[in-house]
C-alpha cells in the first residue's frame, strides 16, 4: 500500500494538520496585531516630535503642513501622512502621553478607532471605556460610532438589579456591566398605545438590532417560548442565552409602566427554567423587565426579597409622528379626493394632448 496514502488517511495526520492551519492563523494574527502595534506607536512618535517641535521651537500649524509634503515626499507608498492625520497623531501624543499605557492598551485597536475616541469623547472615563470594550468584543469601526453615539457608557450597569445579593462575585459584576438602562429601541416606532405583543413582534422583526443593542455574548433562544408547569402553559416573551454569563436570560416586556407584581410573575419564569432547562454547567437564569416607565423606588423594593436574579430597566422607543403633527396631516379622504383630482387632470392632458398630434 502507498506509504502517502496511509498518512494521508491516518487520523493523526488529520489531528496534526488541523493543529498546523490553528498555528499558521494564530500566526498571522500576531503578525497583523504586530504591525498594527508597531503603526500606532510610529503614530504617537510622530505626534510627540510635533508637540515638541511646537512648544520648544515655537513652531505654529505650518510645521505640520510642512512635515506633510515632506513626508509623503520621501514615502509616497505610505498612507496616513496627510495634514488632517499628523494633527490627529499631535492630538493623539497630546492626550495619551504614557507610552507604555499607548503600547499596552491603545495600540490593539487601529488608528480608525483611536482617532474616533479622540474626536467624539473628551471624557478620559469615557474613552477608557471604550477602548477596553472595543479590544474586549473586537467591535468594527462602525460598531464602535454606534455604541459611542447611543450612549453606552452613561446607561451600562444603570438598571436596577438585585444582583450583589442574589449572584457570586465576579459574576455579579459581570451580569451588572451587562444591563443598562434605559434600552434604546429607536429602530421601532410604535405608537403610544403599543401593547406587548407590537412590542415583541417589532424586535423579533429587528432582531439583530435588538441583540445589538442588549450587548455582547447575547444569543436568541426563542420567543412566546412554550413551558409546561403542571398541567398548565405559560410562554416567555423572550428567551436568550448569554455565552459570557453562561446563563439562560428571560426577557418580559411590558408596553406600560412598572408593577410589582410583574417581578413575582418572573420570578416564577426562572424558577421554572432552572429546573426544566438549564443544564449542568450553566449558571443561575437571569430575568429582565423592560417597561416604558419605572420608579426606581419602588423597582428596588420589589426585587429586594426576590429569590432570583433579575433586573429592571426602562427602554425608549423611536419618535412617532408626533400628535401635534399628526394632527396637520391631511385625513384619508382628502389624500384620495386629491388623488382622482389628479388622475382626472392627468387624463385631460393627455387627451389634448392627443387631439393637438392628431390636428
Amino acid at each position: 500500500m502507498d506509504t502517502n496514502k496511509e498518512i494521508l488517511e491516518s487520523i493523526d495526520y488529520a489531528q496534526v494538520l488541523t493543529k498546523l492551519k490553528d498555528d499558521v492563523r494564530a500566526s498571522r494574527l500576531r503578525a497583523a496585531r504586530a504591525v498594527n502595534t508597531e503603526l500606532i506607536l510610529l503614530y504617537h512618535r510622530i505626534g510627540t516630535y510635533i508637540l515638541k517641535l511646537q512648544k520648544e521651537q515655537g513652531w505654529g500649524s505650518k510645521v505640520i503642513q510642512q512635515l506633510s509634503k515632506d513626508l509623503k515626499s520621501t514615502f509616497p507608498d505610505m498612507k496616513g501622512f496627510s495634514e488632517r492625520n499628523l494633527k490627529y497623531m499631535r492630538k493623539f501624543a497630546f492626550e495619551y502621553p504614557d507610552v507604555e499605557f499607548v503600547q499596552q492598551a491603545v495600540a490593539q485597536l487601529p488608528w480608525s478607532h483611536i482617532c474616533i475616541i479622540l474626536t467624539s469623547l473628551q471624557s478620559p472615563d469615557a474613552r477608557q471605556f471604550y477602548i477596553a470594550k472595543a479590544i474586549e468584543n473586537g467591535w468594527s469601526r462602525n460598531i464602535l460610532s454606534i455604541q459611542i453615539e447611543g450612549h453606552l457608557y452613561e446607561r451600562s450597569g444603570k438598571a436596577v438589579t438585585n444582583f450583589d445579593d442574589k449572584l457570586p462575585s465576579p459574576l455579579s459584576d459581570l451580569a451588572n456591566a451587562s444591563l443598562k438602562d434605559p434600552y434604546l429601541f429607536d429602530f421601532l416606532t410604535l405608537h403610544d398605545k403599543a401593547i406587548e405583543r407590537d412590542l415583541e413582534k417589532g424586535l423579533i422583526e429587528h432582531i439583530r438590532d435588538f441583540l445589538l443593542e442588549l450587548g455582547e455574548g447575547f444569543a436568541f433562544i426563542g420567543n412566546q417560548y412554550h413551558l409546561a408547569v403542571g398541567e398548565s402553559d405559560f410562554y416567555i416573551d423572550l428567551l436568550l442565552y448569554n455565552t459570557r454569563l453562561h446563563s439562560y436570560v428571560i426577557v418580559e416586556l411590558k408596553a406600560g409602566k412598572f408593577k410589582p407584581e410583574y417581578a413575582g410573575k418572573l420570578n416564577f419564569y426562572l424558577s421554572a427554567v432552572d429546573d426544566l432547562i438549564r443544564q449542568p454547567g450553566d449558571n443561575p437564569s437571569i430575568g429582565l423587565l423592560l417597561c416604558k416607565e419605572k420608579d426606581n423606588i419602588i423597582a428596588e423594593y420589589a426585587l429586594k426579597d426576590i429569590e432570583k436574579s433579575m433586573g429592571l430597566a426602562s427602554y425608549k422607543l423611536g419618535d412617532a409622528i408626533p400628535k401635534d403633527f399628526q394632527a396637520s396631516l391631511p385625513s384619508i379622504e382628502t389624500i384620495e379626493m386629491n388623488l382622482n383630482r389628479s388622475l382626472k387632470l392627468s387624463t385631460k392632458t393627455v387627451e389634448k394632448a392627443e387631439q393637438n398630434d392628431a390636428n
